[in-house]
């Protein structure tokens, strides 16, 4: 079974009980907490990803972790997957978990990219205008990209609004190629 099957089957499965127990809020955040620890700690996918390594000492690294952090059902959860030999999907299923969330409560993630940092001005008028041009609430990620000429990429829904000089450039570069512009006598 492909990694993505696993991860969206984990996850309807975590959402179901999530939204019988009502804390359907609740476990999104401890995901989100799930999902930045798995991809900002390298040693702790591979550990938990080894085979060699025991399913108690894996349960026992979990509960370290996340005890203090999450609610009972993710700990449940969390110690179903250890035993499923499924912890290394960890970060895939807290990201699938997430898209379900999202999806439930009509949110969309935005990813905004510019060359400097964004005022809150700056921020709130671009999530109203994805509210507006979506109809759902917004989740706006901005992060800066030093190697980006100017303007702003902008990704939502499978859309992608390029307002980057790079890729002006690229576009007059290819019209300039074409030569419509140069009479054919």
């Amino acid at each position: 079974m492909s990694n993505y099957r696993i991860n969206t089957n984990y996850a309807k499965a975590l959402f179901m009980l999530a939204t019988d127990t009502g804390h359907l809020d609740r476990v999104a955040d401890d995901m989100k907490l799930i999902g930045s620890v798995m991809a900002d700690n390298r040693e702790l996918a591979v550990v938990l990803g080894n085979p060699v390594v025991r399913g108690d000492k894996k349960n026992a690294i979990v509960q370290d972790l996340f005890a203090q952090h999450v609610c009972e059902d993710t700990m449940a959860f969390l110690a179903f997957l250890v035993r499923k030999n499924r912890s290394i999907n960890l970060r895939g299923i807290s990201d699938a978990y997430l898209a379900l969330y999202r999806e439930a409560k009509g949110i969309v993630l935005s990813d905004l990219v510019t060359h400097q940092p964004i005022d809150d001005n700056a921020r709130a008028m671009v999530t109203r205008m994805v509210e507006e041009y979506t109809g759902k609430k917004v989740e706006l990620h901005d992060r800066t990209d030093s190697n980006m000429l100017g303007s702003f990429k902008l990704e939502f829904d499978n859309k992608m609004y390029d307002a980057r000089i790079r890729t002006k450039i690229r576009k007059l570069r290819i019209a300039f190629a074409k030569n419509e512009y140069e009479s054919k006598l």
